[in-house]
């Protein structure tokens, strides 16, 4: 059985493709070309228990949000909460990046329980319960890797980050450079202190084949990850992350020849005018491949603001080419995220999202507003109220101070709208 890249090059329309191109309104045709040639990808699983979400050319832009337990805050329950607000606010997938407590409970109740596509981090699973089990880091073998891999796609997640651009390679060439912060991806530090530690090569880079084998056998997407991405201004457009990068390229067209989708990861902190730079060197080393950013976030010094600043970042990657936002929240770089740090993230990512798809997709994502701008112009509260990104907040804030003019209570009588109409 081939996967659902073999059958679009063998000109399929598969109800995957069918289904994602209904929703997204484009030609069935041109979906199925697209996911042929790589520059579009749906997350899914042989189980078939996810429903389909396309990420790439000529698609709207999608969310995804991070959930997980951590050592110090362990509630599965809570963790479950968060994925379906997540979904909730339109959340396009889940990624599970739990490191506290059962690390398998948390996933299968996540998967049971929602029915979109679900991304895990398989590595953080080998090395945490090496570790818990008594093993120090240079005692983790490759099979501990591979059978954690293993094990979450046996469980049906839909997509997996693997961090296979953290080669030998990269990490002696992190050891010269001065950067502030040498590496800030959970996942690529867990590879690199294996590699440091035992002076060899990265498992899942040496055995890219076998990984590509197991990622036929379930047709699940890649996700590359930036495990060598800037983790703040200074380190940003550095050798590292610009050679891993390279590598992640080569690794693209191999995942492309086995077929299987893969997607990009980057870019992490980064100034603002190197953003779009940044998106189409990607776009165009990886010939096309959906670029996933996590942020990027243009400046240090947003905390507990960190959502606002990476829908600055996330927008302009965005417009520039990026397919795919992760969302940031409040709690970025203080703690675990709380609900209403989720609800926080997932709003500002998808107000981030569709600012782009203005710029991507033109008048067919624009409509929106242009129905929002006559409703405005009518002073129909009902159908502003029912356009904005979270119609509960847009109507808590609207009831709170209301005007007997029929306008806002900012300008009441003195409202534009109400004063125009008399001499027009």
């Amino acid at each position: 059985m081939g996967t659902l890249m073999d059958a679009a090059r063998r000109g399929v329309i598969t109800e995957e493709i069918r289904l994602v191109a209904e929703a997204e309104g484009v030609s069935a045709e041109k979906l199925r070309d697209r996911v042929a040639r790589g520059v579009v990808v749906v997350p899914r699983n042989v189980s078939g228990r996810a429903k389909p979400v396309g990420i790439g050319e000529g698609l709207r832009v999608k969310v995804n949000t991070n959930v997980g337990t951590s050592q110090d805050l362990c509630d599965p329950e809570l963790e479950v909460r968060k994925a379906k607000l997540a979904v909730r606010l339109g959340s396009d997938t889940v990624m599970d990046l739990s490191t506290g407590g059962d690390l398998n409970e948390v996933r299968i109740r996540i998967r049971r329980e929602l029915d979109a596509p679900l991304g895990t981090v398989p590595i953080y699973q080998a090395f945490i319960e090496a570790l818990r089990n008594g093993k120090t880091i240079p005692d983790i073998t490759e099979d501990d890797m591979f059978n954690s891999i293993t094990r979450h796609l046996k469980d049906g997640v839909d997509f997996i980050t693997v961090h296979c651009g953290v080669t030998r390679e990269a990490v002696k060439l992190l050891a010269k450079t001065d950067r502030v912060m040498p590496i800030v991806s959970r996942g690529g530090c867990f590879h690199a202190a294996w590699i440091m530690s035992r002076d060899e090569e990265n498992p899942l880079y040496k055995n890219f084949q076998y990984l590509l084998e197991l990622a036929r056998e379930y047709d699940v997407c890649l996700s590359l990850g930036d495990g060598l991405r800037p983790g703040c201004i200074a380190d940003s457009f550095d050798e590292p992350m610009n050679v891993e990068l390279l590598t992640i390229a080569r690794l693209v067209d191999e995942a492309r020849r086995m077929g299987v989708q893969c997607m990009v990861e980057g870019p992490g902190h980064m100034p603002l005018d190197q953003i779009a730079v940044n998106v189409k060197m990607e776009k165009y080393l990886c010939k096309g491949a959906p670029y996933y950013v996590l942020g990027p976030l243009p400046t240090d010094t947003s905390a507990s603001y960190d959502h606002i600043a990476a829908a600055v970042g996330g927008a302009v990657a965005a417009a520039a080419g990026a397919d795919f936002l992760c969302v940031v929240t409040p709690a970025e770089h203080l703690s675990l995220p709380r609900l209403e740090d989720i609800e926080e993230g997932v709003i500002a990512a998808k107000i981030a999202g569709h600012i782009a798809d203005i710029v991507r997709l033109g008048e067919k994502a624009s409509r929106i507003d242009l129905k929002m701008a006559k409703a405005r112009a009518e002073l129909d509260w009902e159908t502003q109220l029912a356009l904005s990104v979270s119609p509960e907040k847009a109507r808590a804030i609207h009831s709170s101070a209301k005007s007997s003019s029929g306008a806002c209570s900012m300008c009441g009588p003195y409202c534009a709208l109400i004063l125009i109409k008399r001499y027009i």
